[in-house]
């Protein structure tokens, strides 16, 4: 695993830029230098993989008449074990450590890419049962749906407990 960027207290997307999912940085929201610390540039890292796997999903639901469709996703265990990592370093060592994995490499300035990748199962899904491969998806769509709204609330609740210092969520 090659090391994909370092990022310490206040790495990210830059100030007064808005975040995904219509999150607002800057002076007002106490997310003055995008992301003002480590936790919150994670949760914006999952708001922004759960805002891409959404678009992936309902093309796969879109698409599953369209002759010669291939379903992907996007790899979320491997995305997960890079938040963990992340974590981990950041409750060791108060730093923002983010390592590439094979199909989730990290940029300069809080970008990353991910490499959405054939869904096997869903393809064979799809080849015997149009129906079970639509509630495949749509169970997919719902989980990572939950994820996105989690990580939202958090970023609300944390910009909420910045403006107001008397309580901290950290």
């Amino acid at each position: 695993m090659s090391i994909g960027s370092y990022a310490g207290n206040g790495g990210g997307t830059g100030k007064n830029k808005p975040l995904p999912g219509g999150y607002q940085g800057g002076a007002n929201t106490g997310l003055s230098t995008a992301a003002t610390d480590n936790i919150s540039e994670i949760l914006l890292k999952i708001l922004e993989f759960t805002q891409n796997r959404q678009k992936i999903l309902i093309q796969n639901i879109n698409s599953a008449q369209r002759a010669g469709f291939v379903p992907k996703d996007l790899p979320v265990d491997e995305f997960a074990d890079l938040m963990f990592l992340a974590l981990n370093e950041h409750t060791n060592s108060r730093r923002l450590l983010l390592c590439d994995g094979p199909n989730v490499k990290f940029g300069a300035g809080g970008s990353f890419e991910t490499i959405a990748m054939v869904d096997e199962h869903a393809g064979r899904l799809l080849a015997e049962d149009l129906d079970e491969y639509l509630e495949y998806q749509i169970s997919k769509l719902l989980e990572n749906s939950l994820n996105q709204r989690i990580a939202g609330e958090m970023i609300k609740q944390k910009q909420s407990n910045e403006l107001c210092p008397g309580k901290r969520l950290n």
